[in-house]
């Protein structure tokens, strides 16, 4: 008897996992698109990221720690806000989604944008690193690439495709209904799980594009990882635990930038060409 379930449990494991394998959206100029593993739904994993950033936010606001640097957050704000008007790029939909902006004051270096678009930039990776607006657009884009990627429910389909292997066909048989449970592991595992070097290099390439997109220059992106890898040959901080800044990541970008760089220019050639039309209506 045994045996013959861990067949049935082999068959069914082949069908699950060829029904949760998914080509991304659009890749855009960098054509970042690749199949990804997807057994749990964006519905779920947004709301659990939802419940783990309103309980961050709620910690935050407590220990008066949310959002109160004004230079900071209306800097965070302002950057955010030209990088979000370019997702729609890589996926349309993220443009309806309900983005939110947050500074905390923290001396942490760290920043992150959940699933669903809910950004939090730690005062301490922008003192810390002296960030200019272009390098902050490369944090904040960054970010921004892990959700618009849904690397954070890759990652938590990846484990769920783990424990599915153990205990199959059990799993199987409830696993349509159970959208309340997986919403609630979602929310545990959405900041805890780290993202492997493929996700941050794929958030490298398409954080360089949105931020060359919105106008900031891309070059900027590799400045953030030489100071990062700077500040980590002492103590390593908390943005570099999952987010490993090494000489391959860097010369991974200046091989991107002849892709991107025409797309900074371009845009601020328009930029240009705006503002001069504005001072002739003058």
């Amino acid at each position: 008897m045994k045996r013959v379930t861990l067949l049935l449990a082999a068959i069914l494991s082949g069908a699950f996992f060829l029904s949760g394998c998914q080509s991304t959206p659009a890749g855009g100029a960098t054509n970042s698109s690749r199949s990804q593993l997807l057994l749990i739904s964006s519905a779920d994993v947004n709301e659990g990221a939802a419940t783990a950033y309103k309980k961050e936010l709620t910690k935050a606001r407590a220990s008066n720690a949310l959002n109160t640097n004004a230079s900071y957050t209306r800097r965070v704000n302002n950057v955010s806000k030209r990088l979000i008007a370019q997702v729609g790029v890589f996926r349309p939909d993220a443009l309806k989604w309900n983005w939110e902006v947050n500074v905390l004051n923290s001396n942490e270096v760290n920043a992150y944008c959940m699933p669903g678009g809910k950004i939090a930039v730690y005062t301490g990776i922008i003192s810390k690193l002296n960030l200019t607006d272009d390098e902050l657009a490369a944090v904040i884009g960054h970010e921004i690439a892990h959700a618009l990627r849904e690397h954070s429910r890759e990652q938590i389909s990846q484990q769920i495709a783990t424990e599915q292997t153990i205990s199959l066909v059990g799993a199987l048989a409830g696993f349509g209904s159970t959208s309340q449970s997986l919403a609630g592991q979602a929310s545990q595992l959405v900041i805890g799980l780290p993202f492997s070097r493929k996700m941050e290099t794929e958030a490298d390439v398409m954080g360089m594009e949105l931020m060359a997109r919105a106008g900031y220059n891309p070059e900027a992106a590799i400045n953030v990882w030489k100071k990062m890898a700077k500040l980590g040959s002492g103590s390593s901080p908390e943005f570099l635990s999952t987010h490993p800044s090494d000489s391959s990541r860097i010369a991974n970008l200046q091989a991107q930038l002849p892709k991107v760089m025409p797309l900074y220019q371009a845009t601020k050639t328009k930029g240009k060409t705006a503002a001069v039309t504005r001072k002739k209506k003058k």
